[in-house]
């Protein structure tokens, strides 16, 4: 084994290697003079090794972890923008549909409208429920399965976190090093991380992400709703009609910038998408008369 200069002087070298660091870390990653990585200023997490602190930062750990935490961000405005996109194009295509099965009945479209609404915001609360919590059931399987390997066999363990790291450009010695004193410090948050971009007891939360993508269809579902009813009867549709395209242009626009894709195509996409919807339940709203 390398005497602890040795191990002092070679570890100052070492990138931010700890997978879990550069997501939690709220300051920089400084190294040890036992050379593991650890985060200057942050309290140990309870019933493990404190993390050692030290004295040689290393640069790029914050900026890290705030992309991080801006990524985890722009996923749920996403995903916002995409429920009150749901809800423009469902509502819309309902409204104008009875509207044009029954024109100038304010009674009958709002009844409707409201009808849409809450079933609309209920399905996608339910099957938000039930996406996230069959993603977080797998995810805990996956952590106790890890746990009960690392119990069992812990010198495998070690050695799959050292081939990990030298997987990522790291010397055999380095790799068995690092992997040592990351399993020292907490061997299931280190497995965890580096094999299956997890994190012990962080997991999405079902009821949140129903209540948002409810709450997200209810917004976007207001724009046509209240749309129809303050529009003269002789405008309500061709109104109604513009109004969601643009409302469809704008969302479009912001997922677009979002994800940094086209911008034109995906307006276009959602545009066109919105006004054949549109278009199909007026026509069968003003041919066979129900409200649809």
């Amino acid at each position: 084994m390398p005497s602890r200069d040795a191990r002092t002087a070679g570890s100052t070298a070492l990138p931010a290697i700890d997978a879990r660091l550069p997501v939690s870390c709220p300051t920089a990653i400084v190294l040890s003079d036992q050379g593991a990585p650890a985060c200057q200023g942050a309290p140990a997490r309870p019933g493990r090794a404190p993390a050692p602190e030290g004295a040689a930062s290393l640069p790029g750990a914050a900026p890290q972890s705030q992309a991080s935490e801006l990524a985890s961000r722009l996923n749920w405005l996403r995903a916002g923008v995409l429920g009150a996109n749901d809800g423009i194009v469902s509502v819309a295509g309902l409204v104008i549909g009875v509207a044009a099965a029954n024109p100038g009945q304010s009674a009958i479209i709002l009844t409707a409208g409201v009808a849409g609404i809450l079933a609309g915001a209920v399905s996608m609360a339910a099957g938000e429920y039930v996406s996230v919590s069959t993603q977080s059931d797998t995810e805990r399987a996956m952590v106790r399965r890890t746990r009960a390997r690392l119990t069992q066999d812990p010198e495998s363990g070690l050695d799959a976190l050292a081939s990990h790291y030298r997987s990522k450009g790291l010397s055999a010695a380095t790799a068995r090093q690092v992997a040592q004193e990351l399993t020292r410090h907490d061997a299931l948050a280190a497995h965890l991380e580096a094999g299956l971009g997890l994190r012990e007891d962080d997991y999405t939360n079902p009821w949140h992400a129903a209540l948002s993508s409810a709450i997200a269809f209810t917004l976007g579902s207001l724009l046509p709703m209240l749309a129809i009813l303050a529009f003269p009867v002789p405008l309500q549709v061709p109104l109604t009609f513009g109004s969601v395209l643009a409302g469809l242009a704008l969302t479009g626009w912001i997922s677009a910038a979002l994800g940094r894709a086209p911008v034109l195509r995906a307006v276009a996409r959602l545009v066109v998408g919105g006004a054949l919807a549109m278009a199909t339940t007026w026509a069968i709203g003003a041919l066979i008369g129900v409200a649809v």
